[in-house]
Order: C-alpha cells, then sequence, then structure tokens
C-alpha cells in the first residue's frame, strides 16, 4: 500500500471511476484508484483471447445521442462503424430484433406496414392499466411477439415469470414499422478499437493504481492517506447492510474458444425460448468484425444475487427504491461531515441501472461538483 498522501481516493476503476480519475489528474490532483479485482475496468473490462477482444463481462456496445460525450471518449479511442443488429432464436426460428418490418415479414410475412398493424391489432389484449408485465406487453405487441420474442428472455432474465414482474421492465416496446435492423436509434454508436480495457489505460494515466485491493477491510488505513474518496462500490456493502441487502440479477458467463471461423454470423444472439438456460449467446470477434481463424463465444446466464456474486442489475422496485433511500441519507451526511468527505457515484453507488453514456455524464457532471 502505497504511503503517500492524496486529493482523492477513488474505489473501483470502471468507467466512473476512471472518469473521475481522469478528471482529478486534469485539475492537477493527486489520485489514488484501487480495485478489488486483478484488472482495471470494471465490467466494461475487454481481455485478448485468440487476437480477439473479449468482453469478458457481457457485452458493451457504446451509443450516444450526444456529441458532447461522444467527443470526449474520442479522447481515448476510435471507435469503429458497429451497429448492433441482435438476432432472436426461438427454438430454432430466428427472428431480426429490434421489432422492425423484418421481425413483422418473418412471423406473419406482412410485407407493408398497414399489414403489420393490422395483425398486432388483431392480437392485442385490450386491457386499459395493465397490472403486470405480461398484460402490458399483450396489450400493446399481442399474443406471437409476447410469447416468442419477450416472455421466455425476460423471464430467465428477472428470474420470475411475466405476470409476477411490473410494466416499467419495459415500459415502452419498440415496434419500428419500418425495415431496418439497428437495435439502438442513438447517431454514435460503435465499439472502441482495440477493445475497453486500453481506454481505461489511458483514462487513468497520471494515477497510482492499486489491484487487488477490498477497500473494506483496510478502509481505516486508506481513508487516513486522502482528503477525499470517491466510492463506487455497492452502497448497502459500505454501510455494512445496515439497512437490509439492495437486491440485484448477477450473470455467470460460459467462454469457450472455438476452431472455427465463424459461429453464429452475428456478435449477439438472444435465445427467447423459456427452455434455453442462456439469454444469449456473444460472438466477440464480430464486435470488431475479426478475421481471426479461431473465434469464442459466451453463454450468458442470469442467477440469482447474493454478496459474494457480482452485482449487475439493480431491481429497482419500491421495496429496494425505498431502502436505497435511507442508505442515500446516511450517504449524504457522509458529504456533508465526514473526514474525509465521501462521495459515492455510479452503477452500485447510486443503485441505478447506467448505460455507458449515463456513467459518463454523471461522473463528469460530479467531477464538476467535486473538484471546481
Amino acid at each position: 500500500m502505497s504511503q503517500s498522501h492524496y486529493d482523492v481516493l477513488i474505489v473501483g476503476s470502471g468507467l466512473f471511476g476512471s472518469v473521475v480519475a481522469h478528471e482529478a489528474t486534469k485539475r492537477r490532483k493527486r489520485a489514488l484508484v484501487i480495485e478489488k479485482r486483478d484488472h482495471i475496468g470494471g465490467n466494461c473490462y475487454t481481455e485478448e483471447i485468440e487476437g480477439i477482444n473479449v468482453h469478458v463481462y457481457g457485452a458493451h456496445i457504446f451509443r450516444t445521442n450526444d456529441p458532447v460525450i461522444w467527443d470526449y471518449m474520442q479522447e481515448f479511442c476510435t471507435f469503429n462503424n458497429f451497429i448492433n443488429s441482435p438476432i432472436a432464436n426461438y427454438k430454432g426460428e430466428l427472428y431480426n430484433l429490434p421489432f422492425n418490418m423484418n421481425t413483422f415479414y418473418e412471423l406473419w410475412k406482412t410485407p407493408t406496414p398497414a399489414s403489420a398493424r393490422e395483425k398486432i391489432n388483431e392480437q392485442r389484449l385490450e386491457c386499459a392499466n395493465p397490472g403486470n408485465l405480461e398484460e402490458h406487453i399483450l396489450s400493446l405487441a399481442g399474443k406471437d411477439i409476447y410469447e416468442k420474442l419477450v416472455k421466455g428472455y425476460t423471464e430467465k432474465q428477472w428470474g420470475r415469470p411475466c405476470s409476477e414482474l411490473p410494466p416499467s421492465i419495459m415500459r415502452r416496446i419498440p415496434l419500428r414499422f419500418v425495415y431496418d435492423n439497428n437495435y439502438f436509434n442513438d447517431r454514435y454508436q460503435g465499439i472502441p478499437e482495440g477493445g475497453y480495457t486500453k481506454v481505461m489505460e489511458k483514462m487513468l494515466e497520471g494515477a497510482d493504481v492499486e489491484l487487488g485491493v477490498d477497500y473494506l477491510q483496510h478502509r481505516d488505513r486508506y481513508e487516513s492517506i486522502a482528503d477525499m474518496v470517491v466510492y463506487t462500490g455497492a452502497i448497502d456493502a459500505y454501510f455494512d447492510y445496515c439497512f437490509g441487502e439492495l437486491e440485484y440479477r448477477s450473470l455467470r458467463f460460459e467462454t469457450e474458444i472455438l476452431h472455427c471461423k465463424d459461429h453464429q454470423g452475428v456478435a449477439v444472439m438472444n435465445f427467447t425460448d423459456r427452455d434455453t438456460p442462456y439469454t444469449r449467446i456473444i460472438e466477440h470477434k464480430h464486435f470488431e468484425f475479426g478475421a481471426q481463424e479461431n473465434t469464442v463465444i459466451s453463454r450468458e446466464y442470469p442467477q440469482d444475487w447474493n454478496p459474494s456474486l457480482d452485482p449487475y442489475y439493480p431491481i429497482e422496485d419500491e421495496n429496494n427504491l425505498a431502502r436505497y433511500g435511507q442508505y442515500k441519507a446516511k450517504a449524504d451526511e457522509l458529504a456533508r461531515m465526514a473526514s474525509p468527505v465521501v462521495h459515492f457515484g455510479g452503477r452500485l453507488g447510486e443503485y441505478r441501472y447506467y448505460d455507458m453514456q449515463d456513467t459518463i455524464k454523471s461522473a463528469l457532471a460530479k467531477s464538476a461538483e467535486w473538484f471546481d
């Protein structure tokens, strides 16, 4: 452990922590970043296998409509022109995503927007106030889309029947009546050439970095050498779960090298039936248009979370948000009264599901608040 004194200690080297570290060093602050894992980058970490940049913790496709955020990221990387166009696999039947005219034609052989709308309207369940996700999807998109493309995938993802999930899980269904397989509507989209780890390495230039450090086990020692702490871990863990555990869904990955050039012909294939135990297969070489002799795939399995597992998706229901509110009140006290001052940020620190662009926006705004 370093014995130097720092202006800011940043706990976690994921995207939020790395941006904050960069913004601190830009302002001539001495920054120390400590990381529990044996690598930087958090869940955006990429590792080269067979010459392919593998997204170790799941697919991360950068997208934004904000030119300021796009330009900011280009300080650290060059983006390729990858467009996310996943495929849904329902018991061997293949459908384009998002739900667009290609999907509708594959389902019903409807060649025009009018005929597709007519088919959806025939199948829609009239329900003025849906009480759960099943009623919500059936009222908007009808039986075929719900049963083939939503039900199984969503129940695997969240570990409970759609009839027990709130409608807010999928508040808006992307029904697009054009022939366009681009999953996102964002103006800017791509993958950093060379992977995300190189992005984080550049962001962390000028800061000291220590890996394999569990901050919560050595809190007193590390806080004694910093004037400010930015904590990006789970907020409930910081407070020793004094109000109970916040709930998450976790993920497990099975990564495999295959001795063929191409396994599935697309970066992401979703498996939407309930019987297939994984939700998707990621074929990593397609993110960067790879031509390697071998390929690497990852099967993604959702699973229940416990404190021994990595938390991925906050379950932002009424009970969890109320519990988070209690933790947030304690966090606000530390930001006003603690010595050193402690700030919380990022997906786990704020108990919010952030896209990467949202993470960067939050980190930039909070850096300006904390350092200027």
